[in-house]
């Protein structure tokens, strides 16, 4: 299989998270309504961070015991790896909230809405949530390009269509993921802002299958995994935040757990197929 072909496998896979986007533009629901959709997506997110960290440690793990072998600086390296990108990924986006959505937050706090931003200080707006979501699976989604890209180098032709399958498929819950702290918003986002968020989200994918296919590295899949974990770490503490809003404990909780499943569920489907 060529790059071009894996390329393309890479972007079919990726770019299925613009399916789950036009949800950002629905203008018809109740707070509670929003609220349970905020939390649905907190729950999808919470199973992909279990899900990454989960391929990340065993990745780490199995290293382990290299060290009686006499690769103890193999397996150092790996997990020196594994925390720099937790950090990396955690403390990146607190920097860009800070510099880049305080900048956009400080701009509307000299406009005629100061005292309105100024209340909503402590949490980012819809659209910075969304990108800081898209950042974060962004990073999640180069990891799962690298996969595509890594069995087609493996000459694993089947495995590599049931993970382009699986992938895209699952993706779309990503999209929602992205679209649900907007759509709690009075102003709908354009398609041009849907379309940067989707390419942020989805494209990394064939990135990572072009580069997959080229290097067969276990510390680039590590590195990658850890810096989505990180960076859905800060994601989700300001989805909670979102979620304690505009919805109640109980219904909260509902959505997080139903959100869950459904990722638990499409993992399922991945797994019975043999990705």
């Amino acid at each position: 299989m060529n790059e071009g072909s894996v390329v393309l496998m890479g972007a079919i896979a990726g770019l299925t998270i613009y399916l789950g986007l036009p949800v950002a533009r629905m203008r018809f629901l109740g707070a509670r309504a929003q609220g349970f959709m905020n939390a649905l997506a907190t729950g999808v997110l919470i199973f992909l961070l279990v899900e990454i960290l989960g391929h990340a440690n065993e990745s780490v793990q199995e290293a382990l015991p290299g060290v009686g072998k006499g690769q103890a600086i193999s397996f150092a390296g790996l997990l020196a790896v594994y925390v720099a990108g937790l950090v990396a990924g955690l403390l990146g986006l607190v920097w860009f909230n800070r510099a880049v959505i305080g900048r956009l937050r400080s701009r509307a706090l000299r406009g005629p809405g100061a005292a309105v931003a100024a209340r909503a200080h402590a949490v980012p707006s819809g659209r910075g949530l969304a990108l800081m979501i898209a950042l974060g699976l962004g990073l999640h989604n180069f990891s799962e390009g690298l996969a595509i890209g890594q069995s087609a180098a493996a000459k694993a032709l089947t495995l590599t269509g049931i993970l382009v399958i699986g992938f895209g498929l699952h993706n779309v819950t990503e999209g929602f993921g992205i679209a649900a702290p907007m759509a709690s918003g009075d102003e709908r986002p354009g398609w041009g802002f849907l379309g940067l968020a989707g390419l942020l989200g989805g494209g990394p994918t064939f990135l990572g299958a072009l580069i997959g296919v080229n290097v067969v590295a276990p510390w680039a899949f590590v590195l990658f995994l850890a810096l989505a974990a990180g960076a859905l770490l800060y994601v989700m503490n300001e989805m909670f935040a979102v979620c304690r809003r505009l919805t109640s404990p109980p219904l909260m909780a509902g959505g997080i757990l139903t959100g869950f499943l459904v990722g638990f569920g499409t993992d399922l489907v991945l797994t019975f197929a043999g990705a």
